[in-house]
């Protein structure tokens, strides 16, 4: 970086009435604008892929996670999250960087995203890297030039840490696979849940644009990977997988439909995450809902844990909700809400449950229940031993008999239970019961740029 490069730049609102034909902003400044642009993409988590450096260049990457800092609204903001630029030929009405928004635009050449991803590395600001793209000229044009950051920022740079980038929808096929194969992490955003609303809201985008470079990308990794058994020195292609995004809110899809959509995705596009993103009305648009509560973000962390007990808990979309039942209780988790409409499978004797039926329980864990498993063959276990293993006694405690003996005497009656169950403030997180809602930006900490 020269010496002006480093100066403190301003944040994005501060060129907001600056007309862009007169403005030629810095490389700070673009940073500052476009970091400013990439906060509403919440597909940003950790790597789940391990890559050590190989000694010739920078960088690795831990399965674990790269993610460390947080935002207020509980989503991570450990890499650089950037767009390459806030141009767009597109006019979707949900995004602030449609083509006839009014404000400040912005474009990094290849060069530009590879110095700041190096100075920022080098800095422990962050461990990766977050690359998405308005439209500019083109989907071929604009995907060639992630393309070519990539391929610098691997070849030239040697940066060996963790990459997520955008696949644009309408791109060359062979630049995205070109681009999947210098990538961890590539994600093509759903927008929306259905066609209908994408027709709606983002003319410009059809569902099959976005689904045909999706099934290309899952096909390029099951490839891949029987290339690796083969060749173990292949390059591998993508090999953290895929995500998608769905903004929630903006349309009047219920919870059912959102979590179809969601499971259709998991078991026909073999994707790792699909993320939810609470509506923003950031264009003031007439046309769009005014949420009186705001974003509705308990709304989507009920999304969240519902698509947790899809992944992990062996649940179907049509045992948390039906059409007649289409929407969560956004008083409880999705995992109590199911128990207490289902007390006949309860109360569950620990010393002989199998392991699927002890992660129903509310309270109970993949590892606690795999501790229990494990733990039983050699002792009988009771309540006490029970928290030792990370088990939420205040929930589990109405659905779990330890040798035939619940932990206090309780009534199994559902209007009980869910009397109890709300008075545990956890069901809703603190975050979102003390804090007024705030996208974080990079640039709202200067501290981090010094």
């Amino acid at each position: 970086m020269t010496a002006a490069d480093k100066t403190p730049a301003l944040s994005a609102s501060a060129y907001k009435n600056i007309p862009s034909v007169h403005f030629s902003p810095s490389l700070m400044e673009k940073l500052a604008i476009l970091t400013d642009a990439a906060k509403y993409d919440v597909a940003c988590t950790s790597s789940g892929v391990d890559r050590r450096g190989d000694g010739t260049g920078i960088g690795n990457t831990m399965s674990c996670g790269i993610c460390h800092t947080f935002a207020a609204d509980g989503r991570c903001v450990s890499l650089l999250k950037i767009l390459f630029t806030n141009e767009c030929i597109f006019n979707c009405s949900y995004c602030q960087n449609n083509c006839n928004s009014d404000i400040p635009r912005a474009t990094f050449t290849p060069e530009e995203i590879c110095t700041l991803t190096i100075e920022f590395y080098r800095r422990n600001y962050i461990e990766g890297l977050f690359l998405s793209s308005g439209i500019i000229i083109s989907p071929n044009y604009t995907m060639d030039l992630i393309y070519q950051t990539l391929y610098r920022l691997r070849t030239v740079y040697r940066f060996q840490g963790y990459i997520h980038v955008k696949a644009i929808p309408g791109a060359d096929p062979l630049l995205i696979e070109k681009t999947g194969y210098l990538a961890d992490r590539m994600s093509i955003n759903l927008e929306l849940p259905t066609s209908d609303s994408l027709r709606k809201l983002a003319p410009c985008k059809s569902r099959n644009t976005i689904l045909k470079p999706m099934r290309m990308i899952q096909n390029g990794i099951t490839d891949n990977k029987q290339e690796l058994t083969v060749y173990r020195k292949a390059p591998k292609f993508v090999p953290a997988g895929q995500s998608t995004q769905m903004i929630i809110g903006a349309t009047p899809e219920n919870d059912f439909q959102i979590m179809s959509v969601a499971e259709g995705l998991y078991r026909n596009f073999d994707l790792k995450r699909v993320f939810y993103s609470a509506f923003v009305n950031v264009n003031h648009n007439s046309g769009l809902p005014v949420l009186p509560g705001g974003p509705p973000l308990l709304r989507e962390h009920r999304l969240y844990q519902a698509d947790w007990l899809l992944r992990y808990y062996h649940f179907t979309v049509n045992e948390l909700l039906s059409e007649d039942r289409p929407n969560f209780n956004i008083y409880l988790d999705p995992k109590c809400d199911w128990a207490l409409r289902h007390l006949e499978y309860f109360p569950v004797e620990v010393q002989t449950a199998d392991y699927k039926t002890l992660l129903r329980v509310p309270g109970i864990g993949a590892k606690s229940a795999s501790r229990i498993v494990k733990a039983r063959r050699g002792s009988r276990l009771d309540f006490p031993d029970l928290k030792k293993m990370g088990v939420v006694l205040k929930r589990a405690l109405y659905f779990l008999t330890c040798s035939g003996r619940m932990m206090y005497p309780t009534k199994l009656d559902e209007d009980y239970i869910c009397r109890n169950l709300l008075s545990d403030r956890t069901q809703i997180p603190q975050d979102l019961r003390e804090s007024n809602y705030k996208q974080l930006s990079l640039f709202d900490d200067m501290s981090m740029i010094s």
